[in-house]
């Protein structure tokens, strides 16, 4: 550590994050931009190989540093993949760009949006940023030490945005906090709703600097957190709540229960034991909060609280009616939606609801189960005209080729009430997909997307 300053040697040895300087000299390097044709934004996520299976992967920024010393100088074949963004075929159905690398050059790539949806970036994990930062740009971005996360919840408390993420991965091992990572933000963290994206979380750390897991329930396996809310109880005494499940095997849970915030202890703490397997009990209940919120006011002017997409649970909207499974009733929900091109019917794996000011309609994202090209990487919106339907035909907004896109969320606190922007979320992962090839730093987190509400496209599924 010769050459350190104290400070550094501090921050290398306690894990705290730092950006560290990229050795790679930018001079040496040819800048490959990848901008949609129609707004020139950038576009990240987009995969250029080389004949040689060398495969580069656009940035935050759209950006991607081409160093590689055998091709500089030479003719190069680029392919261009992007799920959603391409360039059209050759004569031999080829999509890609010839150009000649050379040290300090640059190369611009005009990609045409075949997707409704427009990709804004990735919310979670290492090196956002990383191939732009090669040539001396966004130098302030500071790594959290997430690298992978999976499965949001985000809610309002006490006047910030609290956000919590399933098995998170980390630098010094594979999905090493197995109880629910969680961090806040202000109340509107995006400056703009365009790339390139950079919202920084302010992530709950233990005494080391390193991100530390916010749901410590005890028995085997992780804690999985859903059903994340905020409610008020009788007294006017604001509550952040969620349903928890501890997953002893693979994907199965074998305790449900219901968890409550707790100020003074920076975590959650379990409130109400649901459920727990035994041989009198083996199969959890059919009814308990799971999912994404949504609050609304019926006819009478009694507020309900919604779970799901499309929800099919709610309860009173009070602290004292969430955690009395007296007070729960089951809600009837399609399990599949009519299409509106007419292709047949779409059935839903998982989704969320929000309210729309500017539609004055519920409206629904939702993945779609074994959809094509993807079995789980189809995204499709819909309306209703409340939160419990009826919904309308479905308009496909997000495809990927060979790739699982899955819990999506409506991110409908980052923006005006009233918008015609609508942002959602979802996990980014090559698991559930056929032997898919995971994708460098974007595997296994959280992407954005905008809808536009006033986009033609979106017409078939807008109720009237």
């Amino acid at each position: 550590m010769k050459g350190m300053t104290s400070l550094a040697m501090f921050l290398a040895v306690s894990g705290w994050p730092t950006m560290m300087s990229v050795a790679a000299d930018p001079a040496q390097l040819c800048r490959i931009e990848v901008v949609d044709k129609q707004n020139g934004w950038p576009v990240p996520l987009v995969r250029l190989h080389t004949t040689n299976d060398e495969v580069l992967v656009t940035d935050n920024a759209g950006v991607a540093a081409f160093g590689l010393p055998e091709f500089m100088g030479r003719e190069t074949w680029l392919e261009v993949s992007g799920d959603g963004y391409e360039l059209p075929k050759d004569g031999f159905g080829n999509r890609g760009v010839r150009f000649v690398p050379k040290p300090g050059g640059s190369l611009r790539i005009e990609v045409e949006r075949k997707i409704i949806a427009k990709r804004l970036g990735r919310l979670t994990g290492a090196g956002l940023f990383a191939e732009s930062q090669q040539f001396g740009q966004f130098k302030d971005w500071r790594e959290s030490g997430v690298a992978g996360s999976d499965t949001v919840q985000m809610t309002e408390y006490k006047g910030r945005l609290f956000w919590t993420w399933g098995d998170t991965g980390v630098f010094n091992y594979p999905l090493g906090i197995f109880d629910t990572s969680s961090a806040t933000t202000p109340l509107k963290p995006l400056k703009a709703f365009q790339p390139p994206v950079a919202l920084a979380y302010d992530y709950f750390r233990n005494k080391a600097g390193g991100i530390r897991g916010v749901a410590p329930m005890a028995g085997p396996g992780p804690t999985w957190v859903s059903a994340y809310a905020r409610l008020k109880d009788r007294n006017a005494k604001e509550h952040l709540v969620c349903m928890y499940a501890k997953i002893p095997e693979m994907l199965t849970p074998g305790e449900l229960g219901l968890a409550e915030w707790s100020d003074a202890d920076a975590k959650f703490v379990p409130i109400l034991q649901i459920w727990k397997k035994s041989s009198a009990h083996p199969k959890p209940p059919e009814l308990y909060p799971d999912g994404h919120p949504a609050f609304w006011k019926d006819g009478t002017g009694k507020e309900w609280l919604y779970f799901g997409g499309p929800p099919k649970f709610r309860c009173p909207a009070t602290y004292e009616a969430w955690k009395n499974p007296a007070a729960w009733e089951s809600v009837r929900q399609p399990d599949e939606l009519e299409a509106a091109d007419g292709s047949g019917k779409a059935a839903i794996a998982a989704g969320a609801i929000a309210w729309s000011g500017y539609r004055k309609r519920w409206v629904l994202i939702f993945q779609q189960k074994f959809g094509k090209p993807s079995a789980f990487g189809e995204i499709w919106y819909a309306e209703g005209k409340t939160p419990a339907g009826p919904w309308g035909k479905a308009v496909k907004v997000l495809s990927h080729e060979n790739y699982t896109f899955y819990n999506p969320q409506i991110d409908f606190q980052l923006t005006p009430a009233d918008s015609p922007v609508l942002l959602f979320e979802g996990t980014y992962t090559a698991e559930f997909a056929d032997h898919a090839v995971k994708t460098p730093r974007y595997n296994y987190n959280q992407m954005l997307y905008r809808l536009d509400l006033d986009d033609p496209a979106l017409a078939p599924a807008q109720l009237r």
